[in-house]
C-alpha cells in the first residue's frame, strides 16, 4: 500500500523530491540557500522541506556518498532521525555539518538523502546468563581487533 505524505516547500529555488533516478529507494534532499563555511565551522543547512510523518513512521536522514568528497563535510549526528511528532508548519528539516576544509554549498545542491521507516516495534527483554548463539569472538564480523 502506498502512503501518502503531506509536505511544505520553504523556497521554489529547489527542485521536488523524487526518488534517485531509479536506482534507489532513497530520495536526495537539497540545500535550501547558498553557503559558506570555513574550515572548522558548523552550520545547520536549511533543506527547504517539512513533512507530515504518518504515525508510525519516521524519517531517517544521511548524507549522500558523494556530500564529503564535493563539499568537505560532515554530517554531526551522523543520522538524523525526524519522527512523527515534528510535523509543524515551522518544522523545517535541516541537515547539522562540520566543514573540515573551507567549503561553499550552492541552493539546490543535492547534500543528503532520507528514506522513511517504520517505527521499531515494541520490544522487551529477557535477562539471560548465557546466549544460544555461536560465539563470533566480539567484535564485528572477524572477531578480530
Amino acid at each position: 500500500m502506498m502512503q501518502t505524505i503531506k509536505i511544505k516547500y520553504f523556497t521554489d529555488k529547489i527542485e521536488k523530491l523524487t526518488y534517485i533516478d531509479g536506482k534507489s529507494d532513497w530520495i536526495d534532499l537539497r540545500a535550501a540557500e547558498d553557503i559558506d563555511l570555513k574550515k572548522g565551522e558548523f552550520k545547520l543547512v536549511p533543506l527547504g522541506v517539512a513533512m507530515q510523518l504518518p504515525e508510525g513512521y519516521e524519517a531517517h536522514i544521511v548524507p549522500r556518498s558523494s556530500t564529503f568528497k564535493n563539499f568537505g563535510i560532515i554530517q554531526t549526528n551522523h543520522q538524523g532521525v525526524v519522527d512523527c511528532s515534528y510535523c509543524g508548519d515551522n518544522d523545517q528539516w535541516f541537515m547539522p555539518v562540520l566543514a573540515v576544509r573551507d567549503t561553499h554549498i550552492s541552493v539546490n545542491d543535492r547534500i543528503c538523502q532520507f528514506r522513511i521507516m517504520e517505527n521499531q516495534p515494541k520490544i522487551q527483554f529477557d535477562e539471560v546468563v548465557s546466549l544460544d548463539g555461536t560465539d563470533r569472538g566480539g567484535f564485528g564480523s572477524t572477531g578480530k581487533q
